[in-house]
């Protein structure tokens, strides 16, 4: 099997490609002053950049998993995907609360896609 690999650093890829599916790492926002919609939108966008530069798509994902900082912003948050999937081809996922690196990041995203 090749994998391949993209964005790679010395601790971590930003996507992986293996076995016909793309992986991507936990994506977070990089403008930690927005809400938490205005982050999930940052991610989702960035989560689309590196699907699209590892040859799939958005309606290519078979598994989210989201960590929010706090459970009590998952309908923001939902707002942002539910715009994010069109309310189609969505996902398995899993939606969680977890201490993220800095306390100002609000939500964390990681998929799985098919080629």
């Amino acid at each position: 099997m090749t994998i391949k690999r993209h964005e790679e650093t010395e601790i971590y890829s930003k996507a992986a490609e293996a076995n016909g599916f793309v992986f991507t790492a936990g994506i977070v926002p990089a403008d930690l002053s927005r809400d938490v919609k205005g982050q999930t939108e940052e991610v989702l966008r960035e989560i689309d950049r590196l699907l699209a530069l590892a040859g799939t798509s958005k309606s290519k994902v078979v598994q989210a998993t989201i960590w929010l900082n706090d459970i009590r912003h998952r309908e923001q948050m939902n707002e942002a995907y539910k715009a994010w999937t069109g309310g189609k081809d969505t996902p398995v996922r899993a939606c969680v609360e977890a201490k993220l690196v800095d306390p100002r990041m609000l939500v964390e995203i990681s998929v799985v896609a098919a080629k």
